[in-house]
């Protein structure tokens, strides 16, 4: 399938995935994100409910502390 994540056409294996799944796979479970799916903005506790399917849009984006 082809996603569109934060801009950039990305291939993945399958015709579907599991959210946390799409997170492993891109080196990010268990980190603080900010997710999108398909314009829609999600909390934290939807993450597992949601697939990603060919041509969803998915905007990440990491929560860092610093200073």
């Amino acid at each position: 399938m082809t996603i569109t994540l934060n801009g950039e056409a990305k291939e993945l294996p399958g015709s579907e995935m599991p959210l946390p799944e799409l997170l492993e796979h891109l080196g990010l479970g268990g980190k603080p994100v900010v997710i999108e799916l398909d314009r829609e903005a999600l909390p934290p506790g939807d993450h597992a409910k949601r697939q990603v399917t060919d041509g969803s849009v998915i905007e990440i984006v990491m929560i860092a502390a610093g200073g």
